[in-house]
């Protein structure tokens, strides 16, 4: 799956999206079928134990996205770009980028945007690389803006329809559009002809985006817009509770776990 894919596929089918942050999880997405997997920076609360998506590295962005790129067959790969990897100086933004793709093997990054973001991506998409942009709540800035939902007025609202268009116009491929009213959702995958991935963004966007471990309930929290389709943070909690069980008791390791060789018999 590349850029022009997903270009092509958003209005005619649902386009799916999801997080991974290693490879045996890219592997079971991959083979579910999903479009596109997102290497998040929401790897540092969710798997790094940082208590927000800030203190995430580069350096951990390409190392996770190295990871999933290695066991993804048809899934497009993006890296999530993280908090001053760009924005500063443009030609280090550009490296920063770059490397995802020459070293991770990734096929996209994505940005959180706004306006400093837009002639960033022009420039991005004119060298190769692809660009998913990233409107509404952009946890990046949970300093100035919170995280809270985003486009909740007339005037914020007709800034991320402008910046959307804009972002179109400079090349992205795509847009998540997070935390913003449903109604600002519609509105803007009306107003533009690129794909729009919601998360938290009503169902009129083109395609969905949820973090893999609210997915499959290793999360603890789930948001309000999110929505947990199993159990796997109670399946793991009884099978380490089991496990714990079975060594303290002696049942394991069982003979059935054990290998015996006769010519050491006489070791001691």
């Amino acid at each position: 799956m590349r850029a022009k894919d997903i270009r092509e596929k958003g209005g005619d089918e649902p386009v799916t999206m999801l997080t991974a942050y290693d490879a045996p999880t890219a592997e079971l997405v991959d083979s579910a079928g999903v479009d596109m997997i997102l290497v998040g920076d929401s790897i540092g609360n969710l798997r790094l134990g940082y208590e927000s998506t800030l203190p995430v590295t580069v350096d951990e962005i390409e190392s996770a996205t190295a990871a999933v790129a290695r066991v993804t067959q048809d899934a497009m790969v993006i890296a999530d770009m993280p908090f001053l990897s760009f924005g500063a100086d443009e030609d280090d933004a550009i490296e920063h980028c770059g490397r995802m793709l020459k070293d991770a093997d990734a096929d996209a990054v994505k940005l959180e945007s706004g306006p400093h973001t837009v002639e960033l991506t022009r420039r991005l998409t004119q060298i190769g690389v692809p660009v998913q942009a990233h409107l509404g709540l952009t946890p990046q800035r949970e300093n100035e803006t919170g995280l809270f939902r985003q486009g909740t007025d007339e005037g914020d609202a007709r800034e991320i329809v402008d910046l959307a268009e804009r972002h179109e116009d400079a090349g992205a491929f795509s847009l998540v559009l997070e935390h913003v009213p449903a109604n600002l959702g519609a509105t803007v995958t009306e107003a533009i002809d690129i794909p729009t991935i919601g998360i938290g963004a009503g169902p009129e966007c083109d395609g969905q985006v949820l973090t893999v471990d609210e997915v499959i309930g290793l999360s603890e929290d789930v948001a309000p817009f999110s929505k947990s389709f199993g159990d796997v943070r109670g399946e793991m909690r009884e099978a380490i509770d089991s496990y714990t069980t079975a060594v303290e008791s002696g049942e394991f390791p069982a003979e059935k776990h054990s290998h015996y060789e006769e010519d050491v018999d006489e070791l001691y």
